[in-house]
């Protein structure tokens, strides 16, 4: 990504609308509330503040780390007690901010997301040229240790590029010795977890959330055409939801037998649901920058 005027200005926009809707969704979410109306109030600000969706609205509850947006008529609601978290990303043009918070309505894991924001803070002010990403790593997991938590090993933070949330490269939440890039001009998400559980994840049956494959030439039926080029010409390969589809389909079923032939046909790609492995509860917070020469700009604070 070319870090141009008109691209540093694009991607501190959708940063600053990624930031506002995050604290009017923190404010917004309740327990008994259905998980739908928060991502649609989530998604309808990002685009009346002049932004786009980069990706649906993650809400994952308690063990649940990732990967899970409402779907069609989706009756889950926010549990008493619970905690959770909600993932956002805007782009403007294809540049992106990625951001996420965690909300407690259970005071036992007050503590639990003490760790992860400290261990956010503390990542950001070691942010500079040059600085091996395994060192942003290490400081991550000795804060949420020392804290009494345990970071989760499998999920990362991540550069960005146009249209891209996960440009290829991973910024460890933990000491990985063979994780020896460094940070340089760019884009980028630092986003720990922690956990009360053992600090993995693992993947869960439930799919909600895919992306296109970039030109798969797969023989495809007209309704796999029809939403193909229908999301292709929206979001290129940025992450869908069935939500968003809803209408060029007769019924909720007619859609969904859609998306799984192209599964099958491996046309798109999904993104399982991201679980603890021992169930524990799960925060998460997470911040991009750009680092342009020496200058460092956190584009959601």
């Amino acid at each position: 990504m070319i870090l141009d005027s008109q691209t540093i200005d694009k991607l501190i926009r959708a940063g600053r609308i990624a930031k506002e809707v995050r604290e009017l969704a923190i404010k917004y979410a309740k327990p008994g509330m259905k998980l739908l109306d928060l991502a649609e109030y989530v998604e309808k600000k990002i685009i009346e503040l002049g932004g786009a969706p980069a990706f649906p609205v993650n809400i994952s509850i308690n063990e649940v780390a990732a990967h899970y947006t409402p779907v069609i008529d989706d009756e889950l609601i926010i549990p008493e007690g619970s905690v959770v978290k909600i993932d956002i990303g805007v782009h403007i043009d294809g540049y992106i901010a990625d951001t996420a918070a965690t909300v407690s309505f259970n005071p036992a894991y007050d503590g639990l997301l003490e760790a992860t924001q400290v261990a956010l803070e503390k990542a950001l002010e070691a942010v500079k040229p040059g600085i091996p990403v395994n060192r942003i790593g290490k400081i991550i997991c000795e804060t949420i240790e020392s804290m009494g938590y345990k970071p989760i090993r499998n999920l990362s933070g991540h550069n960005i590029d146009h249209y891209m949330i996960h440009g290829g490269k991973s910024i460890p939440n933990y000491y990985d010795i063979l994780t020896r890039w460094k940070l340089g001009d760019g884009v980028y998400a630092i986003e720990p977890f922690a956990t009360t559980g053992i600090g993995l994840v693992r993947e869960g049956s439930i799919i909600t959330i895919y992306s296109l494959i970039k030109h798969k030439k797969t023989r495809m039926t007209l309704q796999e055409k029809r939403l193909f080029d229908k999301i292709w010409n929206e979001r290129r390969t940025l992450p869908f939801t069935e939500r968003w589809y809803a209408g060029l389909f007769k019924s909720k079923e007619g859609l969904r037998n859609t998306l799984a032939s192209m599964l099958r046909k491996k046309i798109i790609y999904g993104y399982p649901v991201l679980i603890e492995r021992s169930n524990g509860i799960v925060a998460q917070f997470e911040h991009t920058f750009i680092i342009n020469g020496s200058d460092i700009i956190i584009t959601t604070r």
